[in-house]
């Protein structure tokens, strides 16, 4: 919202269904659900919208841009065939393949009795993942055979992510990386790379999550490291896709494992990431409106560039007590605005209730500080986070501390 805030276009900002903190910066519309495809193409043609982007991930592979331009309204984003490279793993898996796009081995597992009798005998770790999407939730872990099982339960007998269609993969072992580009059907215009944070606890242990933060840029990933993964990942999923007939216009964001043998794509997702674009956006310099116009026509990025400044982006999110496994909704927030005069302070779920600021969801702040070391954005963000407080509130205590080791305290 802020990026596009930024653009010379000076555009009128509406934001559906909005929350305590976006209702600063956009008109909310708290009547229209992020999955109503029905009132999102309404409240837009009734507003005379101009070009709608949508960020979560179901209304996407629901279709929800389709039906907007179908109605004849501008949007940004993947069809809905284009996005089920987000919606459906399995459907990655066999487009990496086509396109000899590097990732980790897998098997497709239907029943839970066709799991059990896979992971006997298998090679540990390994991972599970759900087939559809969760949330970031839907990837687990498995150290050995007894957790696998424990796992398999999960997806196959509890039913806790859909449809019972699961990933067994390989581990894969490494560094994460994650890439954004912006993509026109042909051509890929990339993002600054950013590095996540998965796992709910201090030294990538626990449970998967949505993203528990991340830092943008990332050391040794420069230009010609850039444009290696473009070419290895990148261009030739993006050509698979229009040989597909299913051409992507909008955010095809990798998740990488570094490894030893190069990158390996983890996930793809059809959309900006969360929460790699809170460090990511506040670095960019180009007009985000333009680049996301020319992104809807084919072709319309040739010759385009993404421009970042030299600054680091440090982001931290605050979750309430039980993410991921569940929320504290109703927790009462302290301290927003001394925060917000270290980092920038961007609301998940949150909600006002009687004139006060509270909780609403699992992943509840995302502060970003910003700085000329990746030491000075860091501790901008946790020293945001310390003025912050609400009942159970949960946050890592290791984000970017990678980079602050890999690079000088002093900016060269």
């Amino acid at each position: 919202m802020r990026a596009f805030g930024r653009s010379g276009h000076s555009p009128e900002l509406l934001c559906a269904p909005g929350n305590a903190g976006i209702a600063a910066e956009a008109e909310c519309l708290p009547g229209v659900g992020i999955e109503d495809i029905g009132a999102i193409v309404a409240t837009a043609r009734r507003r005379d919208v101009d070009l709608v982007l949508i960020g979560p991930e179901a209304a996407l592979v629901a279709g929800v841009i389709d039906a907007l331009e179908e109605a004849g309204v501008a949007a940004f984003g993947p069809s809905a065939a284009a996005a089920e490279l987000e919606g459906s793993k399995a459907f990655a898996k066999e487009l990496m393949r086509e396109a000899g796009v590097p990732t980790a081995s897998h098997l497709l597992l239907r029943s839970r009795e066709e799991a059990i009798e896979s992971l006997s005998g298998a090679s540990y770790p390994l991972v599970l993942k759900a087939d559809g999407l969760a949330a970031g939730k839907g990837v687990i872990v498995c150290a050995d055979e007894a957790e696998a099982r424990a796992a398999a339960e999960v997806f196959f007998t509890e039913r806790r992510f859909g449809p019972t269609l699961v990933l067994l993969e390989e581990f894969l072992e490494g560094e994460e990386l994650s890439l954004l580009a912006l993509c026109d059907g042909e051509n890929v215009v990339p993002l600054a790379p950013a590095q996540d944070y998965k796992r709910i606890f201090d030294g990538d242990r626990g449970p998967n999550t949505g993203g528990m933060g991340s830092y943008s840029p990332v050391p040794g990933f420069g230009a010609a490291e850039v444009e290696e993964i473009l070419d290895a990942v990148h261009r030739p999923a993006l050509a698979a896709m229009a040989n597909r007939g299913r051409p992507l216009h909008g955010v095809l964001y990798a998740g990488l494992m570094i490894g030893p043998s190069g990158p390996r794509v983890l996930e793809f997702n059809a959309r900006f990431g969360d929460p790699e674009t809170q460090a990511v956006l506040p670095r960019l310099r180009s007009d985000l409106l333009d680049l996301c116009l020319a992104a809807r026509e084919p072709g319309g990025l040739a010759g385009s560039r993404a421009e970042f400044d030299q600054n680091w982006a440090v982001t931290l999110v605050l979750a309430s007590a039980g993410y991921p496994d569940s929320s504290s909704p109703g927790e009462v927030i302290h301290g927003l605005a001394a925060a917000a005069e270290l980092a920038e302070v961007t609301h998940a779920a949150t909600a006002e209730r009687g004139g006060e600021i509270v909780t609403a969801g699992g992943r509840v702040l995302n502060l970003t500080g910003l700085g000329a070391t990746p030491a000075e954005a860091r501790d901008r963000a946790y020293d945001a986070a310390g003025r912050i407080s609400f009942a159970g509130m949960q946050m890592r205590s290791d984000i970017a501390a990678r980079a602050v080791e890999r690079v000088p305290s002093q900016p060269t």
